[in-house]
């Protein structure tokens, strides 16, 4: 957003309209009817090697508690949001934590649910979130881990405006062997001029 976009109440007005809408998707507060479906979602073993480092079933009210806790919004240093489609199904959940002065590095993570996967929902989603990190909460950079197998988040991040930043050599174990982590991160500047 530009410096001057808001400069009366209706620009003002406009700009908390379309903070938290993508082009696609809709980012809001957690409901605890979402609870259910992202808790479902978590303990998937299909797809549980694509979010955790050891795929362990856990109890769901655990999983629960972590959904609600980073969806709290009440620190400065993050936030975490339920993701719509444009017919305001629930599809996912994406949250942002970590971002202190001075440095303001936040940390994102992004779960969709299975009928979302492949369909750019991720990547409006992570987009809306970018735009909310830098435009609202002044974070300066957004970062991020994922599993260097998992091409589809990785190209997904990339479309979003995320670049490679490094590598962590096996620091996963899954299907018998160890695996490497991409660090991908993006700067406030570089999302804008994209």
């Amino acid at each position: 957003m530009a410096d001057d976009a808001i400069h009366d109440a209706d620009s003002a007005l406009a700009y908390g309209s379309d903070l938290l809408r993508g082009e696609r998707v809709r980012l809001r507060a957690l409901a605890d009817s979402d609870l259910d479906p992202l808790v479902e979602w978590w303990l998937n073993s299909d797809s549980a090697v694509l979010q955790q480092a050891i795929v362990a079933p856990r109890p769901a009210a655990s999983v629960r508690e972590m959904f609600q806790v980073w969806s709290r919004n009440d620190s400065p240093g993050g936030a975490g949001f339920s993701i719509d489609d444009e017919t305001g199904r629930l599809i996912g959940h994406a949250t942002l934590w970590g971002a202190a002065l001075p440095a303001r590095i936040a940390t994102f993570a992004i779960i969709l649910g299975p009928d979302a996967v492949g369909r750019g929902y991720g990547t409006d989603a992570t987009r809306t979130l970018l735009r909310y990190a830098f435009d609202e909460l002044g974070v300066h950079k957004v970062e991020l881990r994922v599993w260097a197998f998992n091409d589809r988040a990785i190209r997904a991040y990339e479309k979003a405006g995320f670049v490679r930043e490094g590598v962590r050599r096996a620091v996963a174990f899954h299907g018998g062997r160890f695996h490497d982590e991409a660090l991908m991160g993006v700067l406030a500047e570089e999302f804008r001029a994209r």
